[in-house]
């Protein structure tokens, strides 16, 4: 996959525009998922993704082809998920709890494609409780607990990712896992 991306960029740095295009089909689900675990909110998340893959197209030439191809876009979407999370001001979101329904969001009031609608009610109150406890971290460890537990990277990844040592990635980890801990201790 790399040495297909990595001959991508190089048709790219000569002019092909398609090229590129090929790239962002393989990672834009990828980058998607990480802005939206950073964010919270899909619409956010879709501007944050899209802006991700124009930066990396226009700094191009920036690219260390040594790094990984994916390790360095991840790091440009996280960067620009931070930027959004200090600069946001309070909104209101479709999943945000309806009045007078008791903890049911819009969401929740959509039929659902699975055998048992209790379970599938279940996980969704399960998925949206451990999203917002990811959401009240405090942005560094939020970053490093969606990039190593929903993303699935490797601590060497967020290292590079972040631009951070491997150690200070382990005790973000670490400290991420326990403030989530406290927050979801009732589960």
């Amino acid at each position: 996959m790399e040495t297909l991306v990595k001959n991508r960029i190089k048709a790219i740095k000569k002019g092909d525009q398609n090229a590129y295009a090929e790239i962002v089909e393989i990672y834009k689900n990828k980058v998607y998922q990480l802005c939206y675990r950073m964010l919270g909110n899909r619409h956010e998340a879709e501007d944050a993704a899209q802006e991700a893959f124009i930066r990396a197209y226009i700094n191009i030439d920036t690219y260390n082809p040594n790094m990984k191809f994916s390790s360095w876009l991840y790091r440009i979407a996280t960067n620009l998920s931070i930027d959004r999370i200090r600069k946001k001001k309070p909104d209101f979101y479709l999943d945000a709890e309806v009045s007078g329904t008791d903890g049911l969001t819009m969401y929740s009031q959509l039929a659902s494609t699975e055998a048992s609608p209790e379970d599938a009610l279940e996980s969704l109150e399960l998925q949206e409780t451990v999203q917002k406890a990811i959401l009240k971290l405090p942005e560094k460890y939020r970053s490093v607990i969606v990039l190593k537990y929903i993303e699935e990277l490797s601590l060497q990844e967020i290292s590079e990712i972040l631009d951070l040592p491997v150690g200070t990635v382990k005790t973000r980890i670490h400290r991420g896992r326990e403030a989530l801990r406290k927050q979801l201790g009732h589960l």
